[in-house]
């Protein structure tokens, strides 16, 4: 790890940030939805194609030997950066959505029946909410959702309020897309397992800002997706415990999942393979070892300490502009800062301050529920990583100026 973070160096380890935009200097502040790629993950990737390409687990010849070792390096790497306890634990899938379709399809519709409770929350994203919908409609289940307070905090009463002996499934997000809220894991997990419940993740921001121990949080199951940890996109992550993988049918069939097929009947391949049918992202997961690689070089809490400095900066400079207000500001909060301004909407906002180059998200962020809780329909969303500086932020103030400019 760095002993110091120097955002300079690493802003030119993105060949993107380089390239002009209308004719000025990109400012991206949509990380959240996804990260841009750092040379390192690039070269990776060009480097599969190029002299290890293959299809793995299924050839005796070197490139797929080759191949079928880098992948599974790669599911050490991804072991390792969230301390799971072992590899097979590490299931690839083609982001968090899958992974949480996965876990909802198989550990939810074995487990639940009429009446038994799954809880989420109000700010979930929207993978994090049909899922759950879909089994409801299949099984009978009940969905309830923890509510959130004016300034975006969740009050851990209201989750021991709500997780009941009926509770099955806690499924919560890590770090809210909209709001940037931290949720206490651990904390919920605790209250989760004193009522035999377990704890699923949407870990799709959490484990780009914040350091992710699976074993110290104590939960069931944490997903996320590469191409928000500056990886390629197409390729994601579920780790559960190995005792539930083990118990859960598979959700997908194909070559590679089986042990053995007649006409008759199958059985199933060892974990991680049963729940991976099919060719998988052979260089989509190697390339997310080196952004994994990449990160750690770095340090997580570097990066975290250095993306905290620019929110504190961007808070301060948001909240003076005339006729702004920041939905979201929780204490403790991860980098992404959604705001609406009192002269435009937001598909507004954005798109005019991307004539000077700066690019944010504009909507709902699949998050309708949380915008109906705070009577909105969408919000415009800066949400920062670790090349995004304080001079950006100047820039995105500048440019939200000549929006009042506009519509006054």
């Amino acid at each position: 790890m760095s002993a110091r973070f120097d955002v300079d160096t690493a802003r030119k380890d993105f060949p993107i940030l380089s390239k002009p935009v209308r004719g000025r200097r990109l400012v991206y502040l949509d990380s959240a939805g996804s990260a841009q790629k750092p040379r390192h993950v690039i070269d990776s990737v060009r480097d599969v194609y190029e002299n290890d390409y293959a299809n793995v687990h299924r050839g005796l010849h070197y490139l797929s030997e080759r191949a079928s070792a880098r992948y599974e390096e790669a599911r050490e790497t991804v072991r390792a950066f969230i301390n799971a306890p072992e590899q097979h634990e590490v299931v690839f899938t083609g982001g968090t959505t899958e992974a949480i379709n996965l876990v909802a399809w198989s550990y939810g519709r074995s487990v639940l029946g009429p009446g038994d409770e799954v809880l989420i929350t109000c700010a979930e994203h929207h993978s994090n909410i049909v899922p759950w919908h879909l089994v409801r409609e299949q099984t009978g289940c009940v969905v309830k959702a923890v509510p959130v307070q004016d300034d975006g905090t969740f009050r851990l009463e209201d989750f021991a309020r709500l997780i009941t002996e009926r509770t099955r499934v806690v499924s919560c997000f890590h770090v809210s897309n909209v709001l940037g809220t931290v949720l206490p894991l651990r904390d919920i997990a605790r209250l989760a397992h004193a009522q035999g419940a377990v704890v699923v993740v949407d870990g799709a921001q959490g484990i780009v800002h914040l350091p992710v121990d699976v074993q110290e949080l104590e939960v069931d199951f944490y997903a996320f997706s590469g191409h928000k940890l500056y990886g390629p996109s197409g390729i994601g992550v579920l780790w559960g415990r190995a005792e539930l993988l083990e118990a859960m049918p598979p959700w997908q069939g194909g070559g590679g999942m089986i042990d053995t097929v007649t006409l008759s009947a199958t059985t199933w391949a060892d974990l991680p393979d049963k729940f991976e049918a099919g060719t998988p992202p052979i260089a989509q997961a190697i390339g997310l070892a080196a952004a994994i690689d990449y990160v750690s070089d770095i340090g997580i809490d570097a990066i975290a300490r250095h993306e905290q400095e620019v929110l504190l900066y961007a808070t301060q400079r948001l909240a003076s502009v005339p006729g702004l207000s920041l939905v979201g500001t929780a204490a403790g909060k991860a980098s992404v800062v959604s705001f609406v301004m009192d002269c435009a909407h937001p598909h507004d906002v954005s798109t005019i301050i991307d004539q000077y180059g700066v690019a944010v998200r504009a909507g709902h962020h699949c998050a309708q529920p949380l915008m109906d809780r705070f009577e909105l329909s969408s919000t415009a969303r800066a949400s920062l990583a670790l090349y995004n500086t304080t001079e950006d932020i100047d820039i995105l103030v500048e440019s939200l100026e000549k929006v009042r400019e506009i519509f006054q």
